[in-house]
């Protein structure tokens, strides 16, 4: 296992700088999250022993089992839904946090940052296609979120994330990119204080669509760890 890892990540690396050539970007400009729900840590641990350095996970309480058990010069994500009383320990675990939705969850991290003394990075998630399922602001409330950012001090918003509907066609994910993309260059110019950069978008599937489309942040689960366990 640690070496089919290694070169899962050798194989994704080459995907991804492949993709930032076509966009004309430079693959530097690419963070490549290693998402690791449901993997036990010493399949996480191969991924960053082949040089991985950025670590996602969905659940709060996942990655403070498996934190004690990897490298302590790691940065952490959370890429999955922050619940309201999970604010304390995300803001004590997490060094980003990808999944803001509204401002009440943004001032519940700022609380918890300020007990915990930490600065932490936040992108706001975006629902773009309205999907029941799925968490995130509407377009409509991403001012508001934005806003709310703005009076933040321990918690600093550098741009957007969004999970557009799974199709096994990455091209269909193409348009919801896109338009993530058109909102962040919107969003900086009518919030130029935030210095808003970053986006977060493209997963298994697709995330090389996503880099073609601006992505700066790719979470990678299945294509890097293997299939997930636990019946996830």
């Amino acid at each position: 296992m640690p070496q089919s890892v290694a070169r899962n990540l050798e194989g994704i690396r080459g995907r991804i700088a492949a993709a930032a050539r076509r966009a004309g970007r430079e693959a530097g400009g690419v963070t490549l999250i290693g998402v690791g729900k449901t993997m036990p840590a010493e399949t996480i641990r191969a991924a960053v022993e082949a040089g991985l350095t950025d670590l996602g996970e969905n659940r709060v309480q996942e990655a403070r089992r498996k934190a004690p058990m990897l490298p302590g010069a790691l940065r952490w994500h959370l890429v999955g839904h922050l619940q309201s009383n999970k604010a304390r320990q995300a803001a004590a675990l997490f060094d980003v946090v990808h999944s803001i939705d509204s401002p009440e969850i943004l001032s519940r991290l700022e609380r918890a940052s300020e007990e915990e003394a930490r600065t932490l990075e936040a992108l706001v998630q975006v629902d773009l296609a309205g999907e029941a399922t799925k968490f995130g602001v509407e377009e409509s409330g991403l001012d508001g979120v934005l806003e709310a950012a703005s009076a933040c001090r321990r918690v600093a918003v550098r741009g957007l994330m969004t999970l557009p509907p799974y199709d096994p066609d990455p091209e269909r994910s193409r348009p919801w990119f896109r338009r993530l993309r058109a909102l962040l260059e919107d969003a900086r110019r009518r919030h130029g204080g935030l210095g808003l950069s970053e986006l977060s978008m493209g997963m298994t599937e697709d995330f090389e669509v996503a880099i073609e489309e601006g992505a700066t942040m790719v979470r990678i689960g299945r294509a890097l760890f293997g299939p997930r366990t636990e019946g996830a």
